[in-house]
């Protein structure tokens, strides 16, 4: 620490604004509060006074540095809801009092193919919003802070009506469903679409598919989870993947899966369900290789894909679409010092569906 600061904090200088979160400083992934500094706003940037931040699992992971990334101190959080408090005199699409919200993403080259069709998450140039190196050099720091301060670009503007907190996580979780939803085609109405597992991710998913009209079937490891997922959420019909006779009878029924699952498991009996030119999403990241052998696609014309969040154009179609369909998680919402708690109970998959923080009422400088 050097006068009450810790020594890593972003630089100091007549472009910088005090700053304040929580950080974890090392491998424990404890996190305490953290004095740090932001850039004062720039001609194109838009500041946001943060309410709300989700807890994605990503979070815990890159704390943990369980993905051999980390730069520490990082101060996690992509799920930022809250007020603009400032903008720059070349900001057109948002003002003072406005809602917005930042994903999982603050910067691109701009410049480049992918970017040049919106897919700004596929940039090789896509700097993240914590635990990155932006293109100024400065580390990117998260939304366990008060405020945040981002170019207009990657500010997604939330409609009237739109809850703040309960769409916070929509900016994470949302997108990376939404997205590849939109792109295999599995948003057309009557369409079959499994879900598998039903967590953070997989909760949003029943919802979006039941807004598209689809027909959907949520497949669990749990016969525990029937009624939440088809009196509460929506869903069609529910399948327990442990049992065979089900997984039989649910042979090639299917359109499309999106697989939200991040543990290792096996995806040859998930494979079976989908129909002649059926595909399977991967979202979940699992840290294992899956093995796939090939004739399981082979014999029905199968696709496997996978999809990574989507780009700011489609980022900000999916909230609107959420707000005009009532899309929205289920959360529960914490307090700022409650967050290593929520971390642990997040380790053993305690959450239904996503933990938020109330950052607006309860994160307190030191």
């Amino acid at each position: 620490m050097e006068n009450g600061k810790d020594a890593n904090t972003s630089p100091e200088g007549a472009n910088c604004r005090p700053a304040f979160g929580w950080a974890a400083r090392d491998t424990s992934g404890v996190l305490s509060p953290f004095n740090f500094s932001r850039r004062k706003n720039g001609e194109n940037d838009v500041t946001i006074k943060i309410l709300y931040c989700g807890i994605c699992h990503s979070d815990l992971h890159c704390i943990r540095n369980e993905w051999h990334n980390a730069i520490y101190p990082i101060v996690p959080g992509h799920e930022i809801v809250g007020v603009v408090t400032e903008v720059g005199s070349k900001v057109a699409g948002f003002k003072v009092g406005d809602h917005a919200g930042v994903g999982c993403m603050v910067n691109s080259c701009r410049s480049c193919h992918e970017c040049e069709r919106h897919l700004e998450n596929c940039c090789p140039g896509m700097v993240l919003t914590y635990n990155a190196t932006d293109v100024d050099g400065t580390i990117t720091y998260g939304g366990y802070s008060d405020s945040v301060v981002v170019e207009e670009h990657f500010v997604v503007r939330f409609p009237a009506g739109m809850p703040l907190d309960r769409g916070a996580p929509l900016l994470c979780a949302g997108i990376t469903v939404y997205s590849p939803m939109k792109r295999f085609g599995f948003d057309v109405p009557g369409k079959h679409l499994g879900v598998v597992g039903l967590g953070g991710l997989g909760h949003v998913a029943v919802k979006f598919g039941k807004a598209f009209g689809a027909k959907v079937t949520v497949i669990s490891t749990s016969p525990s989870k029937k009624q939440e997922a088809v009196e509460r959420l929506g869903a069609d019909a529910f399948l327990v993947s442990k049992d065979p006779d089900q997984m039989k009878a649910a042979m090639g029924s299917m359109d499309g899966i999106i697989n939200t699952v991040s543990a290792y498991h096996d995806i040859v009996p998930l494979l079976s369900l989908l129909k002649t030119h059926g595909t399977m999403v991967m979202v979940g990241a699992p840290e294992k290789p899956l093995q796939v052998p090939i004739f399981c696609l082979i014999g029905g014309g199968r696709c496997l894909a996978g999809s990574n969040i989507g780009g700011i154009k489609e980022t900000q179609e999916m909230i609107d679409f959420a707000a005009e369909h009532n899309v929205a998680a289920d959360i529960e919402l914490i307090s700022m010092d409650y967050v290593n708690e929520a971390m642990e109970r997040l380790a053993k998959t305690d959450v239904r569906y996503r933990f938020v923080i109330d950052i607006g009422n309860s994160l307190h400088a030191a």
